[in-house]
């Protein structure tokens, strides 16, 4: 798997289809209500005011990536086309800048891989329906020994492993959002929607054939909240939450296998 997998969606879709930075998308300087939503004036309620009155689709999106590129870590999660194998990778990792990551990645809907990367240690838990996903073209004898050592037990190697760095890709938040500020936006502004509960604004981006429909938060700091690419070669949906939470990187418990031992 490589990493212009994550490229088609999560850094096309923010930097070629022209997510740039400039100010967070709320005014918190307004002064206009307290806490509980009245006006301080006369406590009566005060009206809800309109998420980035005034503003242009393409400066809502430069707001969107300042906020988003600007988090420590955030939550990824989607079905993305792999250019190279030409599945579909179904992707859910918190990751952060510091290149630590945890969650589950998938390929082509035939299993999945639990996935730890700290330091410079990757823990992983394959599944065997992944394992024999990924050992296409093996032997049986060498499938079914590979499943019978592998399957449901957690592995270990260092991140610098040939098998390691295949998903190194998706532990780094810093490379995943590299250029996103490279570019600006002419973004159209659409409707209102929700995103797993969240409120958000529609806007529309265009990039030759490619099409993408792209959430921003209407509430809080204007993260961006999910990607769709709707027509050209690479369409799929990311979404992204729990920012600036820390990643659970810990040590998984019980057996664990030393794939580096095992190759040497």
């Amino acid at each position: 798997m490589r990493r212009t997998a994550l490229a088609a969606l999560c850094i096309a879709a923010a930097a070629t289809a022209g997510l740039t930075g400039c100010q967070p998308g709320q005014d918190k300087a307004d002064g206009g209500t307290n806490a509980t939503g009245t006006s301080r004036e006369s406590g009566t309620p005060a009206a809800k005011k309109e998420p980035f009155a005034g503003l242009s689709g393409g400066e809502i999106a430069d707001r969107a990536t300042k906020a988003t590129t600007g988090a420590s870590s955030l939550r990824m999660k989607g079905d993305i086309p792999d250019d190279e194998s030409g599945a579909t990778i179904r992707l859910d990792v918190l990751l952060n800048k510091k290149g630590e990551c945890a969650g589950t990645i998938g390929m082509g809907g035939k299993g999945k891989a639990d996935l730890i990367k700290t330091g410079d240690l990757v823990y992983m838990k394959f599944d065997e329906a992944f394992l024999r996903e990924q050992s296409e073209g093996e032997s049986k004898a060498d499938t079914d020994a590979a499943v019978a050592m592998l399957a449901g037990k957690w592995t270990k190697s260092k991140a610098t492993g040939a098998d390691a760095k295949e998903f190194e890709g998706f532990c780094d938040l810093g490379a995943v959002l590299d250029g996103a500020e490279d570019t600006n936006s002419d973004a159209s502004r659409g409707k209102a929607a929700t995103v797993d509960g969240a409120s958000a604004i529609t806007l529309h981006e265009k990039d030759g054939k490619e099409r993408y429909t792209l959430y921003v938060a209407t509430e809080g700091k204007p993260y961006l909240l999910r990607i769709d690419s709707t027509a050209g070669a690479d369409q799929g949906s990311v979404t992204f939450s729990d920012f600036d939470e820390p990643v659970p990187t810990q040590k998984p418990t019980g057996e664990i296998l030393d794939l580096d031992a095992l190759g040497g």
